[in-house]
């Protein structure tokens, strides 16, 4: 594949902070995997870790406590982690700096000042409550109130899938703060959830993929917060906010699972090298051979595209458009090709002992969250 490729935007600075993040995968990440899939989360202790090393918020400036780094910097440390096949750590870092951006870009001083520093170390992980049991893309569906009641607002509703709701330490609540004015009337709310009274985390989901992430129901019964809580400091924003940040959210998408997709393919190859059948390796087989070259083939383009995402991003020039097209078209080929890789792993690949396993069950969902794949169509289709 892309043997001595270095992508244009790359700088030695880029290059050492990608080193640093090959030895936090090494030695945090693929030792803890199989245990944080067991118990159904990442360690605190590794969070705090990546904070110590600047792996966290690394784009967030350093007024707030972050390494002052660009898009580039971000993109480099999932690079790294997607070597260890482990997805866990890695979508839930993906939603804390979703969360630190909505801070960031969204908030009010007080907000940047008291949040972004906490975040940037690992002492408050960042979790985003949109999606409810009947509203996921529709985002004006959704039903939690906050209701205005002198300096409080009082919260009633239920979301759900939640990442992080056992780790976080800041949450980013999606309400609804005047029912009657529609999409202008939802509003963006920062909570420090755990300890509150009237709110409540339900228990961790039995998913199909992602073990290791801590994705949960959250309860909101008359749970009181201050009207300083609102993201901005003025309400009925909260629309807005999400359609200005979610291009962020949909290009991390879309570069994780090209770096995922190439690990695959690699994966793959050495496989189908070391693996004999009929008195050869599979590799030597022509089918093998096509097959693996259609996929490398694939991973290259998904790598090339994430780095034009990379550098789109950090020029200011990244739109709703190419971040649609990157989360569309980067998860569902990651899915397509990590399918292909599984069926040259023969019944190999449908044990979890392989990490090609664990990775075909973790990326179907990659196709639904951040948007689904659907929604990101019709939005590319309004550009044309």
């Amino acid at each position: 594949m892309l043997n001595g490729y270095r992508a244009a935007w790359m700088t030695e600075e880029h290059e050492l902070l990608a080193s640093m993040a090959r030895r936090f995968t090494e030695e945090e990440v693929v030792p803890n995997d199989e245990r944080w899939r067991k118990e159904h989360r990442v360690d605190k202790s590794t969070w705090k870790k990546a904070g110590e090393l600047g792996l966290l918020c690394t784009d967030v400036p350093e007024t707030y406590g972050g390494m002052g780094g660009d898009f580039g910097h971000d993109a480099v440390i999932y690079r790294e982690l997607a070597q260890s096949s482990e997805i866990g750590f890695s979508a839930g870092r993906a939603v804390h700096a979703i969360a630190a951006h909505y801070i960031l870009n969204c908030g009010t001083e007080a907000q940047k000042e008291y949040w972004l520093p906490r975040m940037a170390t690992g002492e408050a992980i960042g979790a985003i409550a949109m999606t409810e049991a009947g509203a996921g893309s529709d985002l004006k569906g959704i039903r939690t109130s906050a209701q205005r009641s002198g300096d409080n607002y009082v919260i009633n509703g239920s979301k759900t899938y939640i990442s992080n709701a056992l780790n976080m330490g800041v949450l980013i609540l999606v309400a609804k703060t005047d029912s009657a004015a529609g999409s202008k009337g939802i509003s963006l709310i920062l909570l420090e959830p755990h300890g509150m009274p009237g709110f409540s985390v339900g228990r961790v989901l039995d998913k199909i993929g992602m073990p290791s992430q801590d994705t949960c129901e959250l309860f909101f019964d008359n749970c009181e917060v201050p009207v300083e809580n609102i993201l901005g400091g003025v309400e009925g924003r909260g629309m807005y906010q999400l359609m200005d940040q979610l291009p962020y959210e949909r290009a991390m998408l879309g570069l994780i699972c090209a770096y995922l997709t190439e690990r695959a393919v690699a994966l793959t190859v050495e496989y189908t090298k070391e693996r004999k059948a009929f008195g050869q390796p599979i590799f030597d087989f022509q089918n093998s051979r096509f097959k693996l070259a259609e996929l490398a083939t694939k991973a290259t383009v998904a790598r090339v595209f994430a780095d034009y995402i990379v550098a789109q991003r950090m020029a200011g020039k990244l739109d709703t458009n190419i971040a649609s097209m990157s989360k569309w078209w980067g998860t569902d080929v990651y899915c397509e090709v990590v399918d292909e890789c599984l069926q040259l792993f023969g019944g190999a690949g449908y044990m979890n002992e392989y990490p090609i396993a664990r990775m075909y069950a973790d990326a179907r969902v990659m196709r639904i969250f951040g948007g689904t794949n659907e929604i990101m169509k019709e939005l590319i289709a309004r550009s044309l």
